[in-house]
């Protein structure tokens, strides 16, 4: 018996102008003409036998049934692409993919990664980049997190714990920042736009209190490293994002660091998550976190 539905491009200019609130926008991201997906979704709506959208001003509006239609195709197309991707990862062979975020991928976990390779020469890591205010990157086995409270519950017990983590305030040596009687004083505090709550966290650990004048706020950790190196002010990061910069002198802790209790955590993205790769990869990373942390203990 055939299959009773529409054209699939029907269907992905419906969910597109659905989710986008805009035809036009639609066809930029489907990369087709206004015209086109206003004649797609046209016929789906004779194929449907009513309307599905409502004017909303200058753009649409979904109706009850558009509503009722938008869930099950939306829910239809992730389904379709997530198992398109998993015949193309295991026609490419063994693989995992990891979200985490860029500072961490830059400072950390790429230099890191031949150690992987060297015992895995089989397994191919894919890397995309991923924030705070992100609760999973699209398509990943595994997101690389220490700020989960965003996270659905379920996923906050799935997490898989890696490492500890430990943040502090730093700056440029020559930036004026003074520790009296724990209180931290500066002219200026950096902060990240989507974890900001880890001044607070760093506050309540540390027993410090933080007294500035002005704040910046950036939306990427390196961003904030950067500022604070050039001397804008004072940046609250995670010990391993600015080892080298403290190594070489180019960045000082005045308060040292304090652990944040939730640690570094792999969570689970898909069902692939449970995957030989993927299992291997996390072995690997929690070793490899913890044999650094142990050359760093050692030099200091």
């Amino acid at each position: 018996m055939s299959r009773r539905l529409p054209p699939l491009s029907a269907l992905r200019a419906f969910e597109a102008t659905a989710r986008l609130g805009s035809v036009t926008r639609a066809a930029d991201e489907l990369g087709r003409t206004h015209g086109a997906v206003s004649r797609q979704i046209r016929a789906l709506q004779d194929h449907a036998g009513g309307a599905l959208f409502d004017k909303a001003g200058t753009g649409l509006r979904l109706n009850h049934q558009g509503e009722a239609l938008r869930l099950v195709v939306a829910q239809a197309l992730d389904q379709l692409e997530q198992g398109w991707l998993r015949v193309l990862d295991e026609a490419r062979g063994a693989s995992v993919h990891v979200a985490c975020s860029a500072t961490f991928a830059m400072r950390w976990l790429v230099p890191h990664l031949p150690g992987f390779y060297r015992g895995h020469p089989d397994v191919k890591v894919r890397l995309s980049m991923t924030s705070a205010r992100e609760i999973r990157h699209q398509g990943a086995d595994l997101v690389i997190a220490w700020d989960r409270l965003s996270y659905p519950g379920r996923d906050q017990a799935r997490a898989i714990r890696l490492s500890d983590v430990a943040f502090g305030p730093v700056c440029a040596p020559r930036y004026k920042a003074a520790v009296r009687q724990r209180r931290l004083v500066c002219a200026t505090r950096i902060v990240h736009e989507h974890t900001s709550r880890a001044w607070t966290v760093w506050q309540d650990n540390s027993g410090h209190v933080v007294k500035t004048e002005a704040e910046l706020s950036f939306p990427h950790t390196h961003l904030c490293i950067e500022a604070a190196l050039s001397g804008l002010g004072v940046a609250l990061v995670e010990r391993r994002m600015v080892a080298d910069d403290l190594a070489a002198g180019r960045l000082i802790a005045p308060c040292g660091f304090v652990p944040f209790a939730d640690g570094l955590a792999a969570v689970p993205a898909s069902e692939r998550a449970a995957s030989p790769a993927a299992r291997a990869f996390v072995a690997w990373i929690t070793r490899e976190l913890a044999a650094s942390d142990a050359g760093r203990d050692a030099r200091c």
